[in-house]
């Protein structure tokens, strides 16, 4: 799914090309999905490939949403990132390669301790429906 630049400014909004395509970063506590608890599946907003489930949604505190786990790991690709004088894991959708955040290790521990720390803009939530 490899399109240029022009075609991606055409199909995501300036903020989501900033942050898919530029690997930038929302301000904490602004994006529509972090205290989202509605249950369904979050999908790229790019591409729609289905990356992140709501049963492993949590409250990190940290003002993004934050996961334990993929929903399919077959959809997520992990990058190292030594951007900003740091040492971190991008996390990036496989499909289209879209950035949509980074994995770190203080999640909740019973849940095997990843945060997938995912940027709202990244993400279109597909609810469950009401039954």
């Amino acid at each position: 799914m490899a399109k240029g630049g022009e075609d991606w400014k055409k199909r995501l909004s300036p903020e989501q090309y900033k942050i898919l395509r530029e690997q930038g970063t929302e301000a904490p506590f602004s994006g529509k999905y972090w205290n989202e608890h509605s249950k369904g599946i979050y999908r790229c907003a790019a591409c729609g490939s289905e990356l992140f489930a709501s049963d492993a949604k949590f409250d990190s505190g940290t003002g993004w949403p934050s996961f334990t786990e993929p929903a399919n790991l077959e959809n997520i690709e992990l990058k190292e990132d030594t951007s900003h004088g740091m040492v971190r894991t991008e996390v990036r959708c496989k499909k289209c390669g879209s950035h949509l955040g980074h994995v770190f290790d203080d999640g909740p521990e019973e849940k095997g301790g990843k945060r997938y720390c995912i940027n709202s803009v990244c993400l279109n939530l597909t609810k469950e429906s009401q039954n």
